[in-house]
């Protein structure tokens, strides 16, 4: 598998849109790595992970097409995850497709809201449950129940291909217990991990700092959840957790952990 991470920001990105903050400053002066869209990512080319505001800008800057798309999963209904209005565009009178050319697969709260914002158009959703894996094409996906909201079950994916693991955690909080216990053993090749906070952890339990994500990423390695050599990367950085890509790289490279960017291809 090949996982292009399209964004790596949290909800208002960085530099944050009304931010003024010292890491929004450096990214508007710097740019590079330090500019962060809203997080999402692109497997093979084929399978998207969450269509945020940002969808067109990040189809743009890689180069590739929503057309391409295969299938779309939704971690959650979050606006900086789900951004309704992107779907419509893949229909007529938009372009001359009748109905969405790719299925998606998410919560039943997403799929509530796509149903009651698009009540007539065809539009194939198909609901998921937390730790149960189905097929589509070569893939076989599990949803694993993220500790993010109390009113909807949010989801991070696990996909497999071609005897290959891959985990994108993004707005993960700590996992259940449960969680933990699911994921043992497994021997996952790569993993993406949300680092939200940064160094600033705030009450929400629904995002983690960094040291939570340390924290989170020893335990999921000591189990067997992650393989040995396992790659890590963080997504879903804030300017409020007050770091720069420098800065987080500092920080978690002598744990085993990179910073992600928007633009990293990982092969998995």
């Amino acid at each position: 598998m090949q996982v292009l991470l399209m964004g790596t920001g949290g909800a208002d990105g960085i530099p944050a849109l009304y931010g003024t903050d010292r890491v929004s400053e450096h990214a508007r002066s710097e740019g590079g790595r330090d500019v962060r869209s809203r997080s999402a990512a692109l497997i093979d080319g084929t399978i998207k992970i969450d269509i945020g505001p940002d969808t067109h800008w990040q189809s743009v800057q890689s180069r590739t097409r929503a057309a391409d798309w295969a299938a779309l999963y939704v971690t959650h209904s979050d606006d900086d995850h789900l951004c309704l209005s992107e779907l419509q565009y893949g229909l007529f009178p938009f372009i001359q497709n009748e109905e969405l050319a790719f299925p998606i697969f998410s919560n039943p709260t997403v799929c509530k809201m796509i149903a009651e914002r698009y009540p007539d158009w065809p539009i194939e959703t198909h609901a998921l449950e937390a730790q149960t894996p189905h097929q589509h094409l070569a893939y076989v996906v599990t949803p694993i129940h993220a500790t993010h909201k109390d009113d909807e079950t949010c989801f991070n994916f696990l996909f497999e291909k071609d005897g290959k693991k891959f985990l994108y955690a993004t707005d993960t909080g700590v996992y259940r217990e449960s969680v933990f216990g699911y994921l043992a053993g497994k021997q996952i090749d790569a993993m993406v991990i949300e680092a939200s906070d940064g160094f600033h952890k705030t009450p929400y339990v629904g995002h983690m700092d960094f040291a939570q994500c340390i924290e989170t990423v020893t335990r999921l390695r000591e189990s067997g959840a992650l393989a040995e050599n396992a790659q890590v990367f963080v997504t879903h950085l804030t300017g409020n957790g007050g770091a720069t890509y420098q800065e987080a790289q500092a920080t978690l490279n002598p744990y085993g952990i990179q910073s992600g960017y928007d633009g990293l291809l990982i092969n998995v």
